[in-house]
């Protein structure tokens, strides 16, 4: 499968195809770029796939330079990016050269923001080894490292020219990684296509299983939602922020918690949980919009309960929201499945009721 992502002189294409990583010296060279390339990953994804990668594009003729760093969220800060840099420099990349993401979305997002930041810019392609990263943190552009006080602070939107995905590689995810995932998965479908919410609660058992050909149609299709959102609105404006749903409440969880309690697609599912009742207790929604949207996040093994919330703590965190326009919080809503609409002004003991229903 092959979807555009149409921005003018910034398009590229997602490719989902299993075995798609033995294919990406040949997609490279067809983009016409420099000669020299650096492939950006961690230590167990290199052991993995990095041979994979680096024999497919020294095939084709490229000089690859590895650089490695650190796995996870260690890895998005300024000396890496300084040590990337470096990297670079040593290895003699210049504008026409490419820097390639071998992971998760921590990799992504350093990698792209040195991609966008060496040399005013260099040409980046993305290549994603969790279905968190395949469906969401690879599309778009955004990059980023983490500032002391906050995820993410530091960053560029910085299109690349290429992502490769290769679902067979999520056959090497522990289950908790590959369930976290699922998250951002059942997100599209709540709030930009009723068909594909239904289309993954029918397939939910086979997803779970790691179906390889399920596999492949899921992700791909929420490649193309997310590709369809990114087209629309580039640089976050207003309709992107629809890919926030689950994420206000969600990303307040994981802060308030230490990003130690929760998996970043358990805190979204959780906060998927707490924002379509504060639906239904705005009267957005109806209680059978709420109940599918849980009962499909129990079914891919995503939790819906979670004792022990200091509802202050998320709350204070909550109002940090970089997403906050004068002070104003916006909260994504989804009305019935397949759609969704903006909130502002959402009162805070409704938000601290369905905090503690988390729990109930």
């Amino acid at each position: 499968m092959i979807i555009d992502v149409n921005l003018g002189l910034r398009s590229y294409h997602i490719v989902v195809e299993s075995g798609a990583l033995d294919t990406v010296g040949a997609r490279l060279a067809e983009l016409r770029v420099g000669s020299r390339a650096a492939l950006v990953s961690d230590a167990a994804i290199l052991r993995l796939y990095g041979k994979t990668v680096e024999r497919s594009l020294e095939s084709a003729g490229f000089r690859v330079a590895t650089v490695e760093v650190p796995e996870g969220e260690a890895a998005k800060t300024l000396a890496v990016a300084t040590l990337c840099w470096d990297a670079l420099l040593a290895a003699g990349l210049d504008r026409t050269s490419t820097v390639l993401a071998l992971g998760g979305g921590a990799v992504g997002d350093v990698a792209g923001f040195v991609a966008a930041t060496y040399m005013r810019g260099v040409n980046f392609v993305q290549l994603p080894t969790t279905v968190l990263a395949q469906v969401d943190a690879s599309i778009g552009g955004k990059t980023a490292i983490d500032h002391p006080a906050a995820k993410n602070l530091i960053g560029a939107f910085h299109q690349p020219r290429l992502v490769l995905v290769d679902p067979a590689v999520v056959r090497s995810l522990p289950e908790r990684e590959f369930t976290s995932g699922l998250a951002e998965i059942v997100k599209h479908g709540i709030v930009l296509d009723a068909d594909y919410f239904a289309e993954v609660e029918r397939d939910a058992t086979a997803l779970c299983a790691r179906d390889l050909p399920v596999v492949e149609r899921i992700i791909g299709g929420s490649c193309r939602l997310k590709a369809g959102v990114v087209e629309r609105d580039e640089r976050e404006s207003a309709l992107r922020h629809v890919l926030n749903y689950g994420h206000t409440i969600g990303h307040a969880l994981e802060a308030a918690t230490g990003y130690a309690r929760f998996a970043h697609g358990e805190a979204v599912a959780l906060g998927i949980v707490a924002e379509a009742r504060l639906a239904l207790r705005l009267g957005v929604a109806s209680p059978e919009t709420v109940l599918r949207q849980e009962r499909l996040l129990a079914a891919v093994g995503l939790p819906v309960r979670a004792s022990a919330i200091d509802a202050d703590r998320v709350l204070a965190t909550i109002t940090r929201d970089k997403k906050a326009r004068d002070g104003r919080v916006p909260f994504v809503l989804a009305p019935r499945i397949g759609a969704f609409q903006l909130q502002y002004d959402v009162p805070w003991d409704l938000v601290r009721a369905v905090l503690g229903e988390l729990g109930s």
